[in-house]
């Protein structure tokens, strides 16, 4: 049974991790050995939540026994810790160079990682004196493995409480506000307005990097050294710029010639990143502005439609992809308005209220979890009650929810904080390499203490319950606190309780009024600045509107008129183009008949003639006359302009 189960959750989690990495990344675009790193650091992290509970269930099942077995989570340990803290972030660096070639990208790596390992090596360092000091330790291999990897999970176990505390309360409210109608259009709008400035934002820094590529492309010209390193640049260039730099090049140009001041290399590799950065960010803003304006065009006919008679769902605007034919006769109209109108809000309602509960038996467990004699923690309580009854179904059920919340929680947190644009996760495969990296660093960081603060709720981790009893494979492979006293005695038991001061905070959105003061725009309803925002908002959402109905009504006159006129204007063009052929060979039949009696033997050479000097020398539409065609005067056809070609262009336009 135990061995199914793996197999299953091995193959659902990897299928899990490649569908959130395809809903953010690009795997046309960015490079595959990034792609390969976030897919495996979020597949393992993923996959050691998932196989926790079957972990537990196993134990406790060998204690009674009193039988060891192996356990399927001890591939993933190593990866997991060292990934972040040498793999990834070497790739990060890399990914983010503007370096032209692989050695001038590994070289950035190196330079900007150096004060990053160094700080791990003078901590890793400052544990190995503590250790050497004291002498109760020996110094032995495993000892020195399990202290670097405490001293990585008191990190991991800092940021875990913050993303916690925010996560337990956040999700909960954002669910609850979501049955509200009102207040998710209104957040909508405040959006709009901000995405409009950042989108202006972006447009206008586009065009200053493509300016200063412009300039470098003119003055660097195709056989210059760096010349190709310019080609590379203007490849990351938006297709419409690459077509206006591509004109007035002189490609016989010598740069010896002449005497200008040429970038160096290391200024067109600063060009070259912010070229990078610049249009991902250009097309990041572009593609969330349609997404938003689905998204508020979708609320507003959600608006209408709740006082809808016929009840069935009536769509302002179409959908621009087509759906799917299973969907489309199971999801009617009728069915659309009582999901939308009826039964999406309360079932919301009920969501958060169960969510908020499993929030509060987190924050007790939190603070309980290391009273053992009575046990508190109530996550505790259920193992113990079905472990004396041999229910190990309800052991994994029991354990699969419990950790279960507290990821989504923590990595809920992790895809919606953003940090600037240094670090923001965005869907629709618009995040850049460096930001998926950096979620790699942040999973693989944080699922250690996440797995072990899971053990300590449920008196699982012997150093929280006290019992020489047989460990995990989980506490096996990746160790616990016990090693540092201090730490397992101080630290890991008494700091999760600060998560209770962190949901307090989130409740009452202290770090967003903060935010505020410091200039930074929150969505706060007793804000002056949200109104005016929400209004800005409001306006471009309806000029927005305004522009798409008319492009659909003309679509729909244009349509309307070609299956109106279609078949007609086609017969009728067929018959002008038969009655110009029949005339146009009558007009040479005649034409030939007085040629081939009356003109000179040379005519043909001098019609020729004439013909080549028509294809040589261009027409001059500011000469005060144009002659008439001498092909067309010799051939006798007939003109439909009449006389008034043979008037002056310049005469004609006086007026204009």
């Amino acid at each position: 049974m135990s061995g199914a189960a793996l197999g299953l959750e091995i193959v659902f989690v990897f299928f899990l991790a490649l569908f959130l990495l395809h809903r953010y990344g690009d795997f046309k675009k960015q490079h595959r050995l990034v792609i390969i790193a976030t897919l495996l650091a979020w597949y393992l992290c993923f996959l050691i939540v998932f196989i926790l509970p079957l972990d537990v269930s196993t134990t406790i099942y060998n204690r009674c026994k009193l039988a060891a077995n192996s356990s399927p989570a001890e591939s993933n340990g190593s990866y997991v810790t060292l990934a972040p803290r040498i793999l990834l972030p070497f790739m990060q660096s890399y990914a983010r160079s503007g370096g032209f070639s692989i050695t001038g990208k590994i070289k950035t790596a190196l330079i900007e990682n150096a004060i990053y390992y160094g700080t791990y090596l003078l901590i890793f360092g400052a544990f190995l004196i503590y250790v050497a000091v004291n002498p109760n330790f020996n110094l032995q291999w495993n000892q020195l493995q399990t202290i670097g990897i405490a001293a990585a999970n008191t990190w991991g176990l800092f940021l875990l409480v913050l993303l916690l505390g925010y996560g337990l309360v956040e999700i909960p409210r954002s669910h609850w506000n979501g049955a509200k109608r009102g207040y998710l259009l209104m957040k909508t709008y405040f959006k709009a307005a901000k995405l409009m400035t950042e989108k202006a934002d972006a447009e206008e820094n586009l065009e200053d990097i493509m300016e200063e590529v412009r300039k470098v492309s003119e003055s660097i010209k195709y056989n210059h050294p760096l010349r190709k390193c310019v080609d590379t640049i203007l490849k990351k260039c938006p297709t419409e710029y690459q077509e206006r730099m591509g004109r007035n090049m002189d490609d016989y140009e010598d740069f010896d010639e002449r005497q200008n001041s040429y970038p160096s290399e290391k200024s067109l590799v600063k060009l070259h990143k912010q070229v990078i950065y610049s249009v991902q960010r250009h097309r990041r803003t572009q593609v969330q502005w349609q997404i938003l304006l689905e998204q508020a065009f979708y609320l507003e006919d959600v608006a209408k439609n709740e006082t809808s008679a016929t009840r069935q769902f009536v769509h302002t605007f179409h959908s621009q992809e087509p759906e799917n034919k299973i969907i489309q006769y199971f999801y009617t109209p009728t069915v659309e308005w009582y999901w939308e109108c009826l039964l999406r809000p309360w079932f919301y309602r009920v969501l958060a209220v169960v969510l908020a509960m499993f929030s509060v038996i987190v924050v007790w467990s939190e603070c309980t979890f290391f009273s053992t004699q009575p046990v508190l923690s109530l996550f505790a309580v259920f193992i113990q009650l079905a472990e004396k009854t041999y229910n190990y179904i309800y052991i994994e059920m029991a354990c699969f929810l419990t950790i279960f919340f507290l990821s989504i929680c923590v990595y809920s947190t992790v895809f919606r904080i953003r940090v600037f644009n240094y670090y923001y996760l965005a869907s629709h495969h618009q995040t850049d390499a460096y930001s998926l990296l950096f979620s790699g660093m942040l999973f693989c960081r944080l699922t250690p203490p996440l797995c072990l603060n899971f053990l300590g709720l449920t008196h699982m981790d012997a150093t929280i319950s006290h019992k020489n009893t047989q460990p995990t494979a989980y506490t096996s492979i990746m160790g616990s606190m016990r090693v540092l006293s201090f730490i397992a005695d101080g630290f890991y038991i008494y700091y999760p309780m600060l998560v209770v001061i962190l949901c307090i905070a989130t409740y009452f959105s202290l770090g967003t009024r903060c935010l505020n003061l410091l200039g930074f725009q929150q969505f706060m309803g007793d804000s002056e600045m949200t109104s005016d925002l929400i209004d800005e908002g409001k306006e471009l959402i309806r000029r927005e509107k305004r522009k798409r109905q008319r492009q659909e009504e003309g679509e729909n006159r244009r349509r309307e008129w070609k299956e109106r006129y279609g078949n007609r204007d086609d017969s009728t063009r067929n018959r002008v183009a038969h009655t110009d052929q029949k005339e146009s060979s009558f007009s040479e039949m005649n034409t030939n008949r007085p040629l081939s009696k009356y003109t000179r033997s040379n005519g043909r050479t001098e019609r020729d003639r004439i013909e080549l000097l028509q294809d040589a020398e261009p027409l001059d539409f500011n000469a005060d006359s144009i002659n008439d065609d001498p092909l067309e005067l010799d051939s006798g056809r007939y003109q439909p302009g009449g006389r008034y070609l043979s008037m002056s262009r310049s005469k004609v336009f006086d007026d204009v």
